[in-house]
């Protein structure tokens, strides 16, 4: 077991999301009532096929925050426009920016 990957229990900041998909622009900002909690509304180009619009909402709330795409993972949620991401910074950093983003 030693051998294991750390990667099991994700640290960091959970980031409930709601996904528009197929928007005409990619947009942060917003607030959503989710079924995780006041989740940020994040629209993107990108369809809900394949997975296309869970990597192109990760980038979009990665860089809305200013981390690094590979800071962020999906938790929960992979085909509902209703996800749970982990963002891999310390909180003190985020909480600033994500009530800003919540509120705009």
């Amino acid at each position: 077991m030693s051998g294991m990957a750390k990667r099991e229990v994700p640290s960091g900041v959970s980031v409930p999301v709601r996904v528009r998909p197929g928007a005409g622009r990619t947009r942060v900002g917003g607030r959503y009532a989710g079924p995780h909690g006041p989740a940020l509304i994040i629209a993107v180009g990108a369809p809900a096929v394949d997975g296309k619009a869970t990597e192109a909402v990760r980038r979009a709330l990665a860089d809305a925050l200013g981390v690094r795409a590979a800071d962020v993972a999906l938790r929960i949620g992979a085909t509902s426009r209703d996800k749970v991401f982990t963002v891999d910074a310390p909180a003190a950093d985020l909480e600033a920016r994500l009530t800003r983003l919540l509120d705009a």
